[in-house]
């Protein structure tokens, strides 16, 4: 186990780290596509998401791109874009209005700093980030993915107590929900 720092909090990721952990890592989520799965709330500091509905959908996969959208309560909005650039994945949020269009916010993220683990990747967020919504500069993203167990979303905000934290329960999958905004 490596102990792996988000400000004040403290994360044990399991790190077998070689050269092949961004294969098994995708590997595994490869695994999930067009399966949906419900989550509940861990932690969110302000309420945000509280009595809705959570869902990921691993609706699109491909050897170098997936787009798995993540739907609160009726709001078809967000889409975690993972995208794979040599040994390192990358992670955007694309936001979109009802009607399609990209939201005033969207394709804020980062590239992993390193391999990371078989299950886990991190995310601090990059340049693009502070260009286009520097509110989520200081953020850090951790998405941690345990085949017939869960799948974990997690983000803090460092040097505050900003942070939130979903867990997906990948023992049952559900219904897909409807195409993410922009989809149709």
């Amino acid at each position: 186990m490596k102990k792996v720092m988000f400000g004040a909090v403290a994360l044990l990721v399991a790190c077998a780290v070689s050269a092949d952990t961004v294969d098994q890592f995708w590997s595994k989520l490869s695994g999930l596509c067009g399966q949906a799965f419900e989550g509940r709330l861990i932690a969110s500091p302000d309420g945000h998401m509280a009595g809705d509905r959570l869902l990921m959908h691993v609706r699109e996969c491909g050897e170098e791109r997936m787009r798995i959208p993540f739907v609160v309560g009726d709001n078809l909005s967000r889409t975690w874009v993972l995208t794979r650039i040599d040994d390192r994945v990358e992670l955007r949020h694309d936001h979109r209005n009802p009607d399609g269009t990209p939201e005033a916010v969207t394709m804020y993220g980062g590239l992993s700093p390193n391999r990371g683990s078989a299950n886990a990747q991190i995310f601090p967020a990059d340049d693009q980030t502070l260009d286009t919504s520097p509110d989520n500069y200081p953020n850090v993203w951790l998405m941690e993915v345990h085949p017939g167990d869960k799948f974990v979303y997690y983000v803090r905000r460092q040097a505050t107590e900003r942070y939130y934290h979903v867990e997906f329960d990948l023992t049952e999958p559900v219904d897909p929900p409807p195409a993410p905004w922009g989809w149709e």
